[in-house]
């Protein structure tokens, strides 16, 4: 019995084609299982976030729809509780400008729709030059997408139902300040965000990729693993989305702290602080991105590799984290600067003990991206490179 007997190059029995397919679809229905997971955590996640969002829509939408009947004696206040949500729907940080938009919008459409109403009346062909001269005249004004989009419609609510309800203009002119007059109030006293909170979830992926990049490039250094540093290349390639968030949650944070008498204290405290460090980070990203390509080179050359270099890389790494802890805490980055220096300082021994071409390249992309991360902590671009020259020594 050649078949049952016959033994692995390894003198073992070999594995059957049927534990060989069981043992596939285990690996397959594992990762599938864990897909599924991350995706219901992410999405757990996102509802999460949003959160504050939807309680502060449901709030406005029912607060504006009072205002506008109950005290106003708009005897049918749809477009108020739908200004108040269009509002809230808008990025963080461009409420205020949705708001006087929206008013624009609506102001524009009653006006051009009234005036042409009264010279050329009702009708298909007087329905499409309304619409086309309101957009146009948005356009004009403002160029803002959400300006054109209130005036089309206030423009074809004008010319639709104005012949059939009395009066119409006025309370669509009040629904438009109502719902964005309430929104803005919700916003900023009833219901306002933290804009510690909201910097602190928007920066948290940006530093956290950052950092994590890094780190795997100081190992990939300190086992000459070219592989390595080249998935961390693309990994932080993929920072287009975290920066931009990042950024967005800066304008909202200094929205918040400015509407919120709540939050007027953290204006010019750690809100302040933390979002003028979008810009900074921004560069130490490209920064990062550039020492960590000339690593790979570095690798694939076979230069030296000092015993220093990938030291300095992982307390660069360290840096970023010790700056997004302490920017959610809210205190002063005191720890982030020093653990920063040090990677200069580890960098600048790493030069001394001698490096080749693409070596010198990622030992001046350490200390330019500390530089960043110092700007990033509040220092000027002046005092930071001047602390840079001195933790990293002679030449």
């Amino acid at each position: 019995m050649v078949a049952a007997g016959r033994r692995g190059a390894d003198g073992g029995v070999p594995a059957r084609a049927g534990d060989i397919a069981h043992g596939g679809l285990a690996n397959t229905a594992a990762r599938l299982l864990d897909r599924a997971l991350d995706t219901v955590r992410e999405r757990f996640r996102r509802v999460r976030a949003v959160g504050g969002l939807a309680l502060q829509a449901g709030l406005a939408a029912a607060l504006s729809w009072f205002v506008a009947h109950e005290l106003l004696h708009v005897s049918q206040p749809v477009f108020a509780p739908i200004s108040a949500v269009s509002t809230l729907a808008a990025s963080v940080g461009q409420r205020l400008r949705r708001t006087v938009e929206l008013i624009l919008g609506v102001t524009v459409g009653v006006l051009i729709g009234d005036l042409l109403l009264l010279v050329i009346g009702t009708g298909w062909w007087q329905l499409a030059l309304i619409v086309v001269l309101a957009i146009m005249v948005a356009l004009f004004l403002a160029g803002s997408a959400a300006v054109v989009i209130q005036a089309g419609a206030t423009a074809v609510l004008i010319a639709t139902l104005s012949p059939s309800i009395r009066d119409l203009e006025v309370p669509r002119f009040v629904d438009a300040l109502v719902g964005g007059g309430v929104a803005l109030l919700v916003t900023a006293v009833l219901l306002p965000l933290n804009p510690l909170r909201v910097l602190n979830r928007a920066a948290r992926p940006a530093l956290d990729l950052l950092a994590a990049q890094l780190d795997a490039t100081a190992d990939a250094l300190a086992e000459r693993d070219a592989a390595r540093a080249r998935t961390a290349r693309g990994e932080l390639r993929q920072n287009k989305g975290p920066l931009k968030a990042f950024v967005e949650a800066t304008q909202g944070a200094r929205e918040a702290s400015t509407l919120s008498p709540v939050h007027w204290h953290q204006r010019r405290g750690p809100v302040g602080r933390y979002a003028q460090a979008a810009e900074p980070i921004d560069r130490a990203m490209r920064n990062s991105g550039t020492l960590i390509r000339r690593s790979v080179t570095l690798i694939e050359d076979r230069e030296p590799v000092p015993e220093p270099l990938p030291r300095a890389v992982a307390d660069l790494a360290e840096a970023v984290r010790l700056l997004k802890r302490q920017f959610a805490a809210g205190d002063e980055p005191d720890r982030a600067r020093k653990q920063a220096l040090l990677a200069v300082e580890t960098a600048g021994h790493a030069y001394r003990e001698g490096v080749g071409f693409s070596g010198a390249v990622v030992v001046a992309q350490v200390r330019t991206t500390v530089s960043d991360l110092l700007v990033a902590i509040g220092l000027s671009q002046e005092d930071a490179n001047r602390l840079v020259r001195r933790s990293f020594g002679g030449l």
